[in-house]
């Protein structure tokens, strides 16, 4: 959108993460508050050599407890859970090693960036048709709701019994709701 924004007609903007460092600053602390006993598994998980070494069993272990909170029902966690485990698998060592640099250099040009990470005054600017979509259950609810706030004119769409996977967990709805908002309803 930064290079072509006259290409773009519409934004739908599905479970945003954290668009500023307050936000995951809530998200953190909110995290240990609500589920004390998860967040010490996932650190646990994270502290050792195989976790580290990016061996698959490790990595799918840490991200058992990370996304726990995120699913409004547990067989939907589940298919993530799998389909993580294939991806790990079939990637290897070297590839999930290649996947955690990247996440960490998102990281730290965002949420970790020393000069602090705010997009909600870009985010007043965009004069675009934009849909925010979050699940009832998503453990970032607030930070689609400050999107929402930011962007002038953005629709917030809060799907019922849906948490952070609206595409796993609440596909119909989901695509409802798309297809309402490019139909202009």
């Amino acid at each position: 959108m930064r290079c072509h924004p006259e290409r773009v007609s519409r934004l739908v903007l599905m479970d945003p993460a954290p668009a500023s460092a307050a936000d995951i600053d809530h998200f953190r602390k909110e995290r240990v508050e609500k589920w004390p006993a998860l967040m010490e598994l996932r650190k646990a998980v994270a502290g050792t050599a195989a976790y580290k070494e990016a061996d698959p069993d490790a990595v799918v272990a840490y991200y058992r407890f990370h996304f726990k909170p995120a699913f409004a029902r547990s067989e939907d966690y589940e298919k993530l859970i799998i389909r993580m485990q294939t991806r790990f698998i079939e990637q290897g060592n070297e590839g999930i090693l290649k996947s955690r640099a990247v996440e960490d250099r998102l990281m730290n040009e965002t949420w970790a960036s020393p000069n602090g990470y705010d997009l909600h005054p870009k985010l007043k600017g965009l004069n675009i048709p934009t849909l925010v979509i979050t699940g009832d259950h998503d453990f970032f609810p607030f930070a689609a709701e400050h999107i929402a706030q930011a962007i002038p004119g953005a629709r917030l769409v809060t799907l019922k019994d849906c948490g952070h996977f609206p595409y796993l967990e609440c596909p119909a709805p989901l695509r409802e709701q798309i297809d309402a908002f490019f139909r202009g309803k």
